[in-house]
């Protein structure tokens, strides 16, 4: 296509077809994706260049290019590439299914709040794109305080698993799943790929006890070298749980328990013994960072899977 606005369109349709996620015209226009090299699925730090942004009418009547008709379809108001129409039945009962799954999440993020060392909690996965099915899990990042990052770990895996609600073995449905945990002086993501832009762009903020959410944004401004139209969102979510007084003074007053370096180093030891000695960390492809910046355990990330699939069907459609 000789068209950049009608490339990139066709880009974004490409990536979110192999998450099987239909878009509209405005979540076209958001999540415009950049052309990315098969060779350059990684990308470097808050590069600047080409930084144009994209005005949402010239993608509404971009839409209506007569070359991109021949790629793409549109059904109930959504986007998607010919022969996928079924996306859209799919995407409606997955996002009722979402919206259920997080009503019943922010009951758990609501006790959360009152854990020591919490700061801010992140809703991610397919559940923060409102694709999530009907056995799906809770994806949370959790953002804890510089220096506690194994203390705080472990006294959210201990509240979260006495609620009956953590993630493990074949119990999955509702339960959250503790993967990703950074600190409020570690919020810049250090896997940096078309995954992980697409993972913390969608990300919703359901807990934040300090405006760390726009701190996380603007730390992560690199995503703008993929994502034409990024931009720091301040909005708050429907299921947003508020900080309190009383969540602040319990905070304040249980940390002085838990504050001691003598822990935090033990913890830290314990921990990365477990971590080491689980095959999965050995296993080939997984993503696995234990330090006291980041705590990321993904035996099997996604990532590299969805590209290889966007890429297959950009070729495709470059070869029809």
């Amino acid at each position: 296509m000789k068209n950049k606005l009608s490339r990139d369109i066709i880009n974004t349709l490409c990536y979110y077809d192999a998450l099987n996620y239909p878009l509209t015209s405005f979540e076209i226009w958001k999540f415009l994706t950049k052309s990315i090299d098969r060779e350059s699925e990684s990308f470097g730090n808050n590069d600047e260049k080409e930084k144009l942004f994209v005005e949402l009418i010239d993608v509404i009547n971009g839409l209506d290019d007569d070359e991109l008709k021949r790629t793409i379809e549109s059904k109930q108001g959504f986007y998607f590439l010919r022969g996928r129409e079924e996306l859209v039945s799919h995407r409606i009962r997955k996002n009722k299914t979402s919206s259920l799954k997080i009503k019943k999440l922010r009951n758990v993020i609501k006790i959360l709040k009152f854990v020591p060392f919490v700061r801010m909690i992140l809703v991610t996965g397919k559940l923060s794109m409102k694709n999530a099915t009907v056995k799906s899990d809770w994806d949370l990042l959790v953002v804890l305080e510089k220096g506690k990052i194994w203390t705080g770990r472990t006294l959210v895996t201990a509240v979260v698993h006495f609620l009956g609600k953590r993630r493990y073995g074949k119990k999955i449905k509702d339960r959250v799943c503790l993967n990703h945990f950074i600190t409020t002086k570690s919020l810049e993501i250090c896997d940096k790929n078309l995954f992980s832009a697409n993972e913390y762009m969608c990300a919703i903020s359901i807990f934040d006890s300090k405006k760390y959410y726009e701190e996380f944004q603007l730390r992560n401004h690199w995503i703008s070298q993929v994502k034409t139209n990024f931009y720091v969102n301040e909005m708050k979510h429907i299921r947003f749980v508020f900080d309190t007084e009383l969540s602040k003074k319990a905070r304040e007053i249980f940390e002085k328990f838990f504050d001691f370096d003598w822990l935090e180093n033990f913890l830290r030891k314990i921990e990365k013994q477990k971590i080491e000695n689980n095959p999965k960390t050995k296993m080939k492809g997984s993503f696995i960072d234990a330090t006291d910046k980041a705590l990321i355990f993904l035996p099997s990330p996604q990532g590299p899977r969805i590209f290889e699939k966007y890429h297959k069907k950009l070729e495709k459609i470059r070869i029809n």
